[in-house]
This record gives C-alpha cells, structure tokens and sequence, in this order.
C-alpha cells in the first residue's frame, strides 16, 4: 500500500490536521485507522492511536451506513494543545446522528454508543448556510494525557 500522508513539517499544536477524502464505503474504514495512527505517530501520540483508530473506524461506518454519500472528508487534528480530534464530513447535512438504543439481539446500533464511552466528547457541526447546509461533520475530541 502506499503512503496515506505526503510528509510534511507538521506543527505540535495549534491547527494541524491531516485530512482526505476516500469514497463512502466499508473498506475506507482501514484506510481511516491508518490514517489516524500515521498523524497521531508524527505528533508523538502513539498512546491515543488504539482508540482514536476505533473511533474513526465507527464514525466511518455509520457514514456508510447511513448516507448515500459517494465519499466522505476525514480528519485528524488538533484543536488545541490538550485535544486530538477525529472526524468524518458527509454531504448528508439532514442525517444527524442520534445517541440511541440498541437491543440485546441488535447486531448493530452501538457505535455512538461505545464513541461517547471512550471520548472526551463527541458532536457534530454543520457545513455551509444555516438555511441551507451543505454537509455536516460528525467527530469525537481525546484528551492528550489524560486519564492515562
């Protein structure tokens, strides 16, 4: 496979971000742990990559399985000195995501589930116009050095 990320100076805090853009579907979610692990190895944050890995591999799914994107942006920055934050953009502004229920027999249903349970915290941010989004952005925010 070949590199996900052109090498560059990246910045240790402040806005860095890596992102692309990958088509909608299952198999993006590899591409997307990689992704995850390669910016969180060049900023020295090996320690969040396991469960940052995870969380952009469930944002990924449910784009898939609930838009009718033909691809999707994903993100990894640093909002700040103390946060990493992954994300997905879908141009599905109305598919908003809901924190839900799933039952006992449910073969799926939990991932915001599990995301709220490992992040920091976690939401979404509209894309374009208030009247008329574009898009939206679904993430979820780690603490560096936090509960570890």
């Amino acid at each position: 496979m070949t590199s996900l990320i052109t090498p560059f100076q990246a910045a240790p805090i402040g806005h860095p971000a890596y992102s692309q853009t990958f088509p909608c579907e299952p198999a993006t979610a590899e591409i997307g742990r990689q992704l995850v692990r390669d910016a969180l190895g060049v900023w020295r944050l090996d320690n969040l990559a396991d469960v940052a890995a995870l969380i952009m591999s469930e944002l990924i799914a449910n784009a898939v399985r609930h838009t009718s994107c033909h691809s999707i942006r994903l993100i990894v920055g640093r909002p700040s000195a103390i946060r990493v934050r992954v994300g997905v953009v879908d141009r599905a502004p109305l598919r908003l995501p809901v924190l839900g229920q799933a039952g006992d027999d449910d073969e799926s249903g939990r991932g915001l589930l599990l995301i709220d349970g490992i992040a920091d915290r976690w939401g979404y941010d509209l894309h374009g116009p208030d009247k008329r989004p574009w898009g939206k952005e679904v993430w979820a925010e780690l603490l560096i050095g936090g509960d570890e």
